[in-house]
């Protein structure tokens, strides 16, 4: 779903773009970053992507706004689309944007190897940040007086909010939006997010929708346990039969992975909104009799599912996962994100918790062990690494200033921000927006937006147009 929804915008921001003719093109270039910014007897470097749209910029003294790349490729667009674009072009600024190391083109030809990745961190990727920061000023000319401000989505809105804690004297404000700040092993109040979302009234859930979501998935676990795995994948249109302990674990997840998706993308376009998609749960179709049970409505779902987002059949081989992930010859985002996650964040969405609508085989140890599988990273390390990205940050409860932190209520990953006014360093850092999901705001306006989202938009533009006054002191 994160890939459509990644297609979903482009096509979005092209139309944008087409209808807005004195769009600028943006200067796109490679800056040659250390590999390995903490030893400098390492010569090594990669080549780091960037864009540059200065169509709105005020030269001298005008701000500048930085889009930090999380864990894909980074697109031209970010520096032509989205909120924080309309928002240079009304306070003058020069729009810069860095790849993330190790995504997209930002990587040596070798660069997926295990032995490569130890070079991909958090840490590397803020010092990846600084350097540009200051790249950017010598090509620029830039001084004092250009005031940065930093904008991030997801995990690259933690990065927006680390890259202001750690580099205070070059960043002076920073927009984090539905940023998982705080690492966690075990993330199963993910899926509790997830079943109260599909209960949220304000959305279209109900506590109707969630109960037929449990009893689906109900039956489905009765039928594996009776062995039924061959009607399963023919129900589903499984690419294969699920046959192995492994390959069962992979088809719930599959299938848990379509009400995750929906909840965390609502109302964005990728397959279902909760609306439609508690509709389809709750409601009997005209093509089944009266018996139709929420194991029949599951199927519907699933049907409907795989010809919106163009799949012939759903995938439930483990081997198959696992070799997409042991490849380092193809350029994709899951093998480096993996890695992040087995050193530095976890984020694993389990679902063993009683909370979870799903299936109890969704658990800790099913996605742990692909560290030690692909990595040869032992499993009682992740703790270790986790508890370390947490008192290196601050956590969900960071000491800084001057950083916003904005997410949705229905968003899984708000369990992860900083949700709270509560610091005496910092009493007004929070945006909490009513029925809206993951990285929402980040979005430019739209006529059919929730009012709740609009009014976020405009708090944030207050409070952005608030720091440049600040730093320009004029207020």
């Amino acid at each position: 779903m994160k890939e459509r929804l990644h297609n979903i915008q482009q096509v979005r921001t092209k139309q944008h773009v087409m209808t807005h003719p004195s769009t600028a093109i943006p200067k796109e270039g490679r800056i040659h970053q250390p590999l390995n910014h903490l030893d400098l007897k390492n010569a090594k470097t990669f080549p780091q992507r960037f864009f540059v749209n200065d169509i709105y910029w005020q030269r001298s003294d005008g701000p500048v706004f930085l889009y930090i790349s999380g864990e894909g490729p980074l697109s031209k667009f970010s520096v032509l689309y989205g909120h924080h674009v309309a928002m240079a072009e009304r306070h003058g600024a020069l729009l810069v944007a860095l790849e993330h190391r190790f995504y997209g083109e930002s990587i040596n030809p070798d660069g997926l190897e295990t032995e490569q990745l130890k070079d991909l961190s958090s840490q590397q990727a803020l010092a990846d940040l600084a350097v540009f920061h200051h790249y950017i000023c010598q090509r620029f000319g830039l001084s004092y007086k250009n005031t940065w401000i930093s904008f991030g989505g997801s995990y690259a809105g933690a990065l927006s909010a680390w890259l202001r804690g750690k580099f205070p004297h070059l960043i002076y404000g920073a927009v984090a939006s539905s940023a998982p700040v705080h690492a966690q092993l075990d993330f199963s109040s993910y899926n509790k997010v997830v079943g109260r979302s599909l209960m949220n009234k304000a959305v279209g859930g109900s506590k109707k929708c969630l109960t037929e979501v449990r009893e689906a998935f109900a039956a489905v676990e009765a039928a594996l346990l009776m062995g039924n795995e061959i009607q399963l994948a023919k129900d589903f249109g499984c690419c294969e039969t699920p046959i192995k302990p492994q390959d069962k674990t992979e088809f719930m997840q599959s299938l848990a992975d379509i009400f995750m998706g929906t909840v965390q993308y609502n109302e964005e376009g990728v397959a279902f909104n909760i609306e439609e998609l508690c509709h389809i749960m709750t409601n009997k179709s005209e093509a089944y009799n009266q018996k139709e049970e929420a194991y029949d409505r599951l199927i519907r779902l699933v049907e409907m599912y795989r010809a919106r987002v163009d799949a012939t059949c759903l995938d439930v081989s483990h081997e198959t996962f696992v070799l997409e992930l042991n490849s380092t010859t193809v350029r994709s985002s899951y093998r480096p994100w993996l890695y992040q996650t087995c050193t530095e964040f976890g984020f694993y969405q389990t679902c063993e918790d009683d909370s979870c609508p799903f299936s109890h085989t969704i658990n800790l140890q099913s996605q742990a062990e692909l560290c030690s599988q692909l990595f040869n990273i032992p499993q009682y390390s992740l703790p270790v690494y986790i508890d370390f990205t947490n008192q290196y940050y601050g956590g969900n409860r960071p000491r800084t200033q001057r950083v916003l932190y904005v997410n949705g209520n229905i968003d899984p990953w708000t369990e992860l921000s900083v949700t709270w006014n509560d610091t005496s360093e910092d009493n007004d850092r929070v945006i909490l927006i009513n029925g809206t999901a993951h990285c929402a705001d980040m979005n430019h306006n739209k006529a059919l937006d929730r009012p709740a989202l609009h009014r976020a938009r405009k708090e944030i533009e207050r409070r952005v147009a608030m720091w440049l006054a600040m730093q320009n002191g004029t207020t």
